[in-house]
């Protein structure tokens, strides 16, 4: 089994493609911390086109895929207008030489943010399909009521993601599924659903599989060969749960530290690890560690002096994050090396093969 390890732009709170972090600084520090590529972050960030290719090669670093949402189910002009939008994403990932098809960039399909799912997000819908915490549901007092039929039942959602993914294939391109807190697909079950009508591959994201309610260790056991792109990240529960308690969002959630380093949550690492090998994985394993968003100042370099910062004082939040990322890299390098004496079948593991990174 082969794999190679990325970093993504999201791991440093970037979520806009103007950005004030230059690019160029951000995929020096993934070099620098041991990372052999990178997620796009908001297409552009990064450049697209000649300018993408040029800008990876400079740093040795490869693509590893990029988030595109689309409005499955929507009116057909919205839908058309968010495919016209991956075409963009397609173009961007299709202009990055591959050196082996393995490592091809995965375009990764989701879905944009429901309002009341990300609201509450990762707390199941009741019987009746609606969140019981939500303002709006029929038992407050002084509703009406109403009947809510998710998206991702109706058969024009799934008919969507698949004219989604056969668009990537027309490229060249093997789409992976993100499910995802606070939207339509976030659950087990609703994954469930939406891989049974499609062939669209999965990606799975170990911390929002877990704060969703699933077992990331059984999901590889389930979904084995599909799985053809891996996000990892740590989660703790007991976050999630003090925050929505709270009355907390997604991006509370997030700010609260539902997402902590890798080690520091309640993913079983080395137990996820041994069993995409026993399930005969190779690809990419995508770091993120999604931290809120960022705002610091253009001569503020993560994980660099003061003295390198242009005299400046690094933005000590930028300071940690790249502190983080440099820890995630060398725990998942150290149990690429060394993994656990035995797979979840009691079978003796052999090492992972990572690949060397690029000179």
């Amino acid at each position: 089994m082969r794999v190679r390890v990325a970093n993504a732009p999201v791991s440093y709170g970037i979520y806009r493609p103007d950005h004030p972090l230059p690019p160029d600084r951000l995929l020096a520090a993934f070099r620098d911390h041991g990372y052999q590529g990178t997620d796009s972050g908001p297409l552009g960030y990064l450049g697209e086109g000649e300018a993408l290719a040029r800008r990876l090669a400079r740093h040795g670093l490869s693509l590893a895929g990029g988030w595109a949402d689309l409005r499955y189910g929507a009116e057909p002009a919205a839908f058309a207008a968010d495919l016209r939008a991956l075409d963009r994403a397609l173009d961007a990932f299709t202009a990055v030489p591959v050196d082996d098809a393995l490592f091809a960039p995965r375009p990764t399909l989701a879905c944009p943010a429901d309002p009341e799912r990300f609201a509450a997000p990762g707390v199941p819908y009741g019987p009746d399909r609606q969140r019981p915490d939500a303002p709006d549901h029929p038992g407050r007092p002084g509703h009406p009521g109403r009947s809510v039929r998710p998206d991702q039942e109706r058969e024009d959602f799934a008919a969507d993601v698949q004219r989604a993914a056969d668009r990537c294939r027309e490229r060249g391109l093997e789409p992976v599924f993100h499910p995802h807190l606070g939207t339509a697909v976030e659950t087990p079950e609703e994954t469930r659903l939406l891989l049974s009508r499609t062939d669209v591959s999965l990606c799975l994201d170990t911390g929002h599989w877990w704060l969703a309610g699933g077992d990331p260790v059984a999901a590889v056991a389930e979904f084995g060969p599909r799985i053809r792109q891996v996000h990892l990240k740590d989660a703790d529960r007991a976050v999630h749960e003090r925050v929505r308690r709270a009355g907390g969002d997604l991006w509370a959630v997030v700010a609260a530290g539902g997402f902590p380093a890798l080690g520091e949550g309640d993913i079983d690492l080395p137990a996820v690890l041994a069993a995409l090998q026993a399930a005969g994985y190779g690809g990419w394993l995508v770091v993120e560690q999604d931290a809120p968003p960022q705002e610091q100042d253009q001569d503020q370099v993560p994980g660099r002096s003061p003295d390198q910062a242009h005299g400046r004082e690094a933005d000590p939040d930028q300071g940690r994050i790249a502190a983080q990322q440099k820890a995630n890299s060398a725990l998942l390098r150290g149990l690429l090396r060394d993994p656990p004496p035995a797979g979840p079948r009691g079978t003796p593991s052999e090492p992972l093969c990572q690949e060397r990174p690029h000179p």
